[in-house]
This record gives structure tokens, C-alpha cells and sequence, in this order.
């Protein structure tokens, strides 16, 4: 595939790196210098850029009739028009809040550990996240969906709020999942759920050891884009559906 790098940070770089050991050629690369290239001659565009960049690639893309891979977080209030706008241009987009392969089954086993905790009203759901200082985001788009699935799969949360500083008390009702975010040193992510009653505590925990994890399942994902159209998700990569 000709790919073209909307975004070449150390996300961007870690992309290429994965797609040229993949056999993949890198085509154009975007950053604040030549923002609003068209994906002239590329396959498939993948965008890692910043959520007040994100929209225009992604518009600029769907005009060209490349299909795009989205891991650009912050952006989401728009998923709506993105997706009249997939539709209208009969176009090709994959978003998801991370790529890593790891942190997807972990979304698997949030929703089901979350599912079986909708009968247990004395646990209390939170949610830590933690990544390096340079992420403008806060709480990672990573977080806001795990906040989200366990809204879905349980009864007694809407939404999800955040925390500035530990939720120490057990008994406290909330009608929202609290988010604590930390930004330290170069911390590539790690997203800590715990389940927490006056008894005891549960805690599931997905940690990244660097950008490689989501560099892969990027370029995975533009693998399996190609020849399918409109808005898909990480969960279609990995279910093998369409």
C-alpha cells in the first residue's frame, strides 16, 4: 500500500517504521509545515495529528476518495457529521480511540466484567488514566471508552465525569464514572478500571510499554480498510466481520 502520515510525530514515526517493515511505502508525510496536503497518489491515509487538526484531514481525505484511519482522539462531539459525511461521499473511515491490539481485548474484558458487576450495586466503578505530559487530551479517549462501555452495561451509571484527585470514599453514589488522568514523564498509557466496595477491591489494568502496540494495530487496520466502504471500528478489525 502507498500510505500517507497525517501526524508525524513519534506516533507517525513508529507508524512508518511498522509499515515499511510491512512492505508498505510512506508516500506523504504531514506535520504543522505542510498542513492541508491532499493524499495525492496514497492508498490509504492514517491520522495521528491533534484534535484541532484532526477534522480537516479527515474531511480532506473523504474528499479525495482515500479511505482514512483515524487514532486522533478529542475530536469525537463531530462523529455524527463524520459519519453523514462517510455516507454522502460513499467513503471509508476506521476510528477508534486506540489501536493496540492489547487495549481492544481489554475493552472486551471491561464490558464483560463490567456486565457481571450490574448486579453487584456495592461496587463502585473508576478509572485511572495515566500518559506521558506531551498528550493534549485529558481524559484519554481510551478512558471515555471504557467509561462508556460500563455505562452501557450496567444500569445504575450515565455518562462519565472527572476526578481531579483520587476517589478515596467507597459508599459514595455517583451517577457518573469518575476519570482521574496523570500526565508524567514519557508514560506511553496505562488505563487502570477498579471496582471498589467496603469490602474489597478489583482492578483490571492494560499498560503500553511504547507506541509500537499502536503503531501495529494502525497499520492493521489500513490493511484490512482497503475495498470496504464506510465507518468502521477496531471491533470489526478484530471480529473478522464484512
Amino acid at each position: 500500500m502507498n500510505i500517507a502520515l497525517y501526524g508525524y510525530g513519534k506516533m507517525g514515526s513508529a507508524i512508518e517504521q511498522v509499515a515499511l517493515s510491512r512492505g508498505h511505502w510512506i508516500v506523504l508525510r504531514v506535520d504543522h509545515s505542510n498542513a492541508g496536503s491532499p493524499p495525492t497518489g496514497a492508498d490509504v491515509a492514517i491520522e495521528f495529528s491533534s484534535p484541532a487538526t484532526a477534522m480537516d484531514n479527515m474531511r480532506l481525505c473523504l474528499a479525495h476518495k482515500v479511505p482514512v484511519v483515524v487514532g486522533t482522539t478529542g475530536w469525537y462531539d463531530h462523529l455524527g457529521e463524520i459519519n453523514e459525511l462517510v455516507q454522502s461521499e460513499q467513503g471509508s473511515m476506521l476510528w477508534a480511540s486506540n489501536f493496540s491490539i492489547g487495549v481492544n481485548l481489554f475493552f472486551k474484558l471491561n464490558k464483560y466484567l463490567a456486565s457481571l458487576m450490574d448486579q453487584q450495586p456495592n461496587y463502585a466503578a473508576s478509572i485511572l488514566e495515566t500518559h506521558h505530559v506531551h498528550k493534549l487530551d485529558a481524559p484519554s479517549g481510551t478512558a471515555i471508552t471504557l467509561a462508556r462501555d460500563i455505562d452501557l452495561k450496567t444500569g445504575r451509571y450515565s455518562g462519565w465525569e472527572k476526578e481531579e484527585k483520587e476517589v478515596k470514599e467507597v459508599n459514595e453514589v455517583k451517577e457518573q464514572v469518575p476519570i482521574r488522568s496523570e500526565r508524567i514523564g514519557e508514560v506511553p498509557g496505562t488505563h487502570t478500571v477498579t471496582w471498589k466496595s467496603a469490602e474489597d477491591l478489583i482492578t483490571i489494568t492494560h499498560e503500553a510499554f511504547g507506541r509500537r502496540g499502536f503503531a501495529l494495530g494502525a497499520v492493521l487496520a489500513a490493511e484490512w480498510l482497503q475495498g470496504r466502504t464506510g465507518l468502521f471500528t477496531m471491533d470489526d478489525v478484530l471480529d473478522g466481520s464484512l
